[in-house]
């Protein structure tokens, strides 16, 4: 029994699912990659201090939980920390303060 030699269409057609199949792939792993170094950076950054990179401590301030830094005493607040610790101080240095914030 003889064997048939598949089509030039068959494979191209073969040829094509081949290449998506790769380009897929291609994809997948780049965007695998991508947060893999996302995750990464993230993990050496995480809970340092932006001014002078050491680690962070959690710091109770007018009913907020805030970042603080033992070393520089640099603090740091995360999104909409502020606005919520100023809801309850709205008087003297806070109000000051507020408003310089929410420029």
């Amino acid at each position: 029994m003889a064997t048939e030699k598949p089509s030039n269409a068959e494979e191209e057609y073969f040829v094509r699912q081949e290449l998506e199949l790769r380009k897929e792939w291609a994809r997948e792993n780049a965007a695998r990659t991508a947060q893999d170094e996302k995750d990464r950076i993230k993990a050496l950054h995480h809970m340092k201090c932006p001014k002078c990179g050491m680690d962070l401590h959690t710091t109770e301030l007018h009913g907020v939980t805030v970042d603080s830094c033992p070393t520089c005493h640099g603090m740091w607040f995360d999104a909409g920390e502020v606005d919520h610790m100023l809801e309850h101080e709205q008087t003297g240095l806070f109000k000051r303060v507020s408003t310089f914030f929410r420029k």
